[in-house]
């Protein structure tokens, strides 16, 4: 099953669409998605830490990345 992540760098938003399931996750605050490992990596501001906390991980197998502007 392939999923999109949709990275969008002015709102700073990420959303994962997840195939024929329809199933669809938004986190916001997020102002990089990093490649570590064979995983994207979805960075999230935290208010509490001051600094960026991974809040999401999806192998890179099975996720096209866009990045909207």
């Amino acid at each position: 099953m392939i999923q999109v992540l949709v990275f969008n760098s002015t709102e700073k938003t990420v959303t994962l669409n997840k195939g024929f399931e329809g199933q669809q996750l938004t986190f916001s605050n997020v102002p990089t998605v990093k490649v570590e490992n064979g995983y994207y990596e979805v960075m999230q501001k935290s208010e509490e830490t001051n600094g960026v906390v991974p809040v999401l991980r999806v192998p890179i197998a099975n996720t096209n990345m866009l990045i909207q502007k």
